[in-house]
């Protein structure tokens, strides 16, 4: 040993991220024919992009050295008491909660419910969350959760200038909506074309508006009377849309009952922490007359091939796959993972558990507002939820901010120099004992917190006091006993495959290790805890994670600065599109409009494009998948004046490293165009090329692919964008930090640092693998993806590969020809796959009846090996349909996947065997997982919508099929 290496650590982490080991690395090589990775890598990376020099970021390093340096830097922020509000409150996590969903692999490791016979887990979770939502806010059809508060109003807004077919310009929102909201509803209104105009909206003049946004209670606590306003509205055909709170509700009457068309909000308070402003979910929910128009995830109820109830995603689920540029919406994820928490927050408190915790926030409030009235304060007379405004002498606001300070208190501080506080169910006696004595200057109260109690009075008049049921379906009824919720969240548990059960191939969406080291630090109240605006000194130690993790993805893609606030990979392409077109504003060429766009581009792509007010025009691929640089140069030239930006991923959908990219970029730059890189695949790049050497001028990066933050079953997400320095001033600003550029395009997330909670997973895995191990990930994952296709090619048809007959870190195989040759199809591939313990890599995109199929660095030899094996076992029974030795249409494939209840029935009428079936590996054997449902029937769901819980007195003797029907409770309100 050098004495050098005598305080090296012993196991860096590195190895434990990495899959395959030295022997099974030179194992893979030896199958392509290479002596090394680094030979590989110059066969399959063009020699003019290639990296010349290490990335510096300091070497691979140990679990507990970085813990430790982070621990440090988390003791850096201060963890107060904070009463500012504005959508962001204290709550208390259920430990049964936070313990078995947030902290656990086998929910934060799922992937995006597409194939829905091996989610039925977190699809009822789901459900549930849009049966909570939709009972409290009286709004019969709610989505699966969308990004936060403030995109929910815009994509509300977005969705009732489609529901009135933009017929009208101009969307009205209060002025008493959260600042935030307000803010984000700006940036997205403007490339719309959409005037916003913000003021009373009891007083709308001669607005005619499309469109009303009002806060319920608003920012500062009122809670007003909006059913003669929605009776307006809807007479001059706009349609109302009401931000609320959802512990409100539970004791205010909701938007349904007075007349909203849509409600939106938080569920951030149902037991999901504050994270310095996320990662949370908010939800929207509307009429049944607008599902066609329903932004993001819908989860709907269908039945599977035994006719037993089956869940899974519904309709306009991925509309932007299938409309692209004519898509409402780029949305394709959500908050599934913090969705999950605030519906079983709701499933284990209860409907009387959750009206006891919000009549106490009230209650709370009321007590505070009485000690203050005794103090000679002036609060108002209006009514209140939890949120008062004091109104102060000049001057005295400082004093007040000052003493609160000192107790570790914040307060919201207005312009008008009052104070808000914002009470929520962490409120303790001392707290509120401590809050007075802020406001009494230090002198003795007169009074104490017992007098004050019998003073108050906890109900509402009518008509703001809520006098309808909710949450009276089975499951919030069931599980309130601790026993009975752990049985219940480990039973949805077994019904979802997860990263625990089998490897997750799915190209381009990276699932890879989400290593507990990463992880842990999550639940550290000094990340969790903070209010995400809280004066900037109580977040030193997040200011500086924020400043290093920019640094770090600058010197991987090599470009200037970097912008952490969009909070998904769709909102990170908007950004970035929004960020050009104020470039080219800037300089006064407003007309550049065009986004050219291969037409193999993900649905996202066009679909952010048109929301960034672009026009999308398709540019050709060629036979190897590659740009056609024909139809670029033409299409650059004919929109040589308008053109903004093209719009590319590297290495392409296609899983193919292009030779030619650099002529694709000097393309369009020649043609006044900036060049926009998807990041979807930067699995192949990090350490070993950069995008600044391939022409980006911008791109976004999905943290949830290729830096570790786990896919938590459809979200979280976090998507920042990093751009060239000629366009850093216009990285998205926000009005409540001091974030972004001087030009900045505004915010488009509700928290200046989006999704702040889960960046510490990505700070802690470039910390441990250090430069030396990204690049050493990069080049497993594409030794990977080529060793699969090498083993596979003698048995399906690699689609796409590069110069030398290679691919990047995904390739597709074609499965097309089986449909004439034996009828089976992707899905028929798909579902089978399950019978093996696999989850299927992606269907049918970008080219319809192939799988595009990601392996990643994380997973062993052995692991790729046991998936190789399950395609070539099932391309086997393809041949035995083909040869004639099985039934087209009565064989293995056509009905998988092969549920438990199936195979142990006593009516077996298939001409294979249950052990064929069932068991058809030898590692089945081992560790089986069985599909908890059998094929589900989309098209029956879709007609039969139905997307929240049958209510407790459908529980009976009734069958399955009379449940299934749409209820009166789904009809328009």
């Amino acid at each position: 040993m050098k004495p050098s290496d005598l305080f090296e650590p012993t196991d860096p982490f590195v190895r434990r991220h990495l899959g395959p080991g030295e022997e099974e690395i030179q194992a893979m090589l030896r199958t392509l024919g290479f002596d090394s990775l680094d030979s590989m890598v110059s066969a399959v990376i063009p020699e003019s992009i290639r990296l010349d020099r290490p990335l510096d970021l300091g070497p691979p390093r140990g679990e507990h050295e970085v813990l430790k340096e982070l621990r440090d830097l988390a003791r850096r922020n201060q963890v107060c008491r904070s009463y500012i509000g504005m959508g962001y409150h204290g709550c208390l996590t259920p430990p049964i909660i936070q313990r078995n969903i947030l902290e656990n692999p086998g929910w934060y490791t799922q992937y995006t419910p597409y194939q829905a016979e091996i989610a039925q887990g977190r699809l009822e979770a789901l459900m549930n969350f849009q049966t909570m939502v939709a009972d409290l806010t009286a709004l019969p059809l709610a989505n699966a959760s969308l990004l936060d508060e403030a995109t929910a109003a815009a994509e509300a807004m977005s969705m009732c200038y489609a529901v009135t077919q933009r017929k009208k310009k101009v969307f009205f929102a209060a002025q008493d909506c959260h600042p935030q909201t307000l803010a984000v509803l700006q940036t997205r209104a403007r490339p719309l074309g959409i005037e916003l105009e913000v003021g009373d909206p009891f007083d709308l003049g001669a607005a005619a508006p499309f469109g009303v946004l009002v806060q319920y209670p608003t920012t500062d606590g009122r809670i007003l009377n909006y059913a003669e306003l929605a009776e307006a509205a809807r007479q001059a055909g706009a349609l109302v849309v009401v931000a609320t709170d959802l512990l409100a509700l539970a004791l205010l009457r909701p938007p349904g009952e007075f007349g909203a068309d849509i409600a939106v909000g938080s569920s951030q308070r149902f037991g999901v922490p504050m994270g310095y402003g996320g990662p949370h979910a908010a939800f929207l929910s509307a009429r049944q007359d607008y599902e066609r128009y329903l932004p993001g995830r819908l989860v709907g109820l269908s039945k599977d091939d035994r006719g037993e109830r089956a869940f899974r995603l519904a309709r306009q689920t991925r509309e932007q796959h299938i409309r692209r540029e004519k898509a409402t919406s780029n949305i394709c994820t959500a908050q599934v993972l913090l969705a999950i928490m605030a519906s079983m927050y709701a499933v284990y408190h209860g409907a009387q558990g959750i009206r006891r915790i919000a009549q106490r926030v009230s209650d709370a409030s009321r007590v505070l507002a009485a000690g203050l009235r005794r103090l000679g304060f002036d609060i108002g007379d209006e009514l209140f939820f939890d949120t008062l405004k004091v109104r102060l002498e000049p001057g005295a606001d400082v004093s007040i901010l000052t003493a609160a300070r000192s107790r570790s208190i914040n307060l919201r501080h207005y312009l008008d120099g009052a104070v808000g506080i914002a009470l929520d169910e962490t409120v303790t006696r001392q707290d509120l004992q401590d809050l007075l004595e802020v406001f009494s200057q230090g002198h003795p109260l007169a009074f104490s917190l017992d007098e004050l109690v019998e003073t108050v009075d906890p109900g509402f008049p009518k008509p703001f006091a809520r006098t309808s049921d909710y949450l009276t379906e089975e499951v919030f009824q069931r599980f309130h006993a601790e026993h009975e919720m752990l049985r219940y969240l480990h039973r949805l548990q077994e019904r979802d495959l997860s990263l625990t059960h089998s490897m997750i191939p799915l190209g381009s969406c990276t699932m890879k290790l989400n290593a507990s080291a990463e992880m842990i630090p999550i639940s550290w109240p000094e990340f969790s805890q903070l209010h995400p605006f809280a004066p900037p000194e109580q977040a030193e130690g997040y200011e500086q994670l924020f400043r290093q993790l920019e640094a770090w993805l600058a010197e991987i893609t090599g470009l200037e600065a970097v912008s952490l606030q969009p909070n998904a990979g769709s909102q990170g392409e908007l950004s970035g599109l929004m960020v050009i077109r104020a470039y080219h504003q800037d300089r006064g060429e407003e007309e550049r409009d065009v986004c050219l766009m291969p037409k193999s581009a993900h649905g996202t792509n066009p679909a952010s494009a048109v929301m960034a007010g672009c026009q999308v025009v398709p540019v050709a691929c060629n036979e190897r998948g590659d740009i056609d640089l024909g139809d670029l140069s033409a299409k650059a030239e004919a929109h040589r004046d308008r053109l903004a930006a093209l719009m590319i991923t590297y290495p392409s959908t296609h899983g193919v490293f292009e030779d030619d990219v650099r002529e694709v970029c000097d393309i369009v730059h020649a043609h006044g165009g900036q060049v926009y890189l998807d990041g979807a695949n930067m699995n192949a790049q990090v350490g070993l090329c950069r995008l600044s050497d391939v022409g980006a001028d911008i791109c976004h990066l999905n943290l949830h692919k290729t830096f570790c933050i786990p896919h938590g079953g459809g979200g979280p997400g976090v998507g920042p964008i990093c751009v060239a320095r000629h366009l850093a001033p216009f990285l998205p600003g926000h009005p409540l930090s001091s974030t972004g550029g001087e030009k900045g395009i505004g915010p488009v997330a509700a928290a200046p640092y989006g999704s702040a909670g889960i960046l510490p997973i990505s700070w802690m895995y470039i910390a441990l693998v250090g430069a030396a191990g990204l690049r050493r990930a990069s080049q497993v994952a594409i030794l990977s993806a080529n060793y699969m296709a090498k083993r596979l090619a003698d048995h399906y048809p690699v689609l796409y590969t590069g110069r030398d007959g290679f691919v990047a870190h995904e390739f597709i195989i074609d499965l097309r020809r089986f449909k004439e040759s034996a009828g089976v199809t992707v899905d028929d591939v798909a579902k089978r796959l399950m019978d093996y313990g696999f989850h299927a890599p992606t269907m049918s995109w970008p080219v319809a009846g192939t799988m595009m199929i990601e392996p990643t660095e994380s997973e062993s030899k052995a692991e790729i090996d046991r998936f190789c094996d399950a395609l070539i076992a099932i391309r086997h029974e393809i041949r035995e349909i083909e040869e004639g030795r099985a039934d087209r249409e009565n064989n293995l494939l056509r009905h998988a996947p092969h549920t438990a209840a199936t195979t142990v029935s006593d009516e077996w009428d298939r001409p294979y065997s249950r052990e064929r079936a069932a068991y058809p590996a030898p590692w089945v054997r081992e560790r089986k997982f069985w599909p908890p449902v059998g094929r589900i029937d989309n098209a029956w769901g879709d007609r039969h919508l139905v997307c929240t819980c049958d209510p407790v007195e459908t529980y009976d003797e009734t069958s399955w099929a009379t449940r299934a029907e749409p209820r009166s409770k789904l009809s328009p309100a």
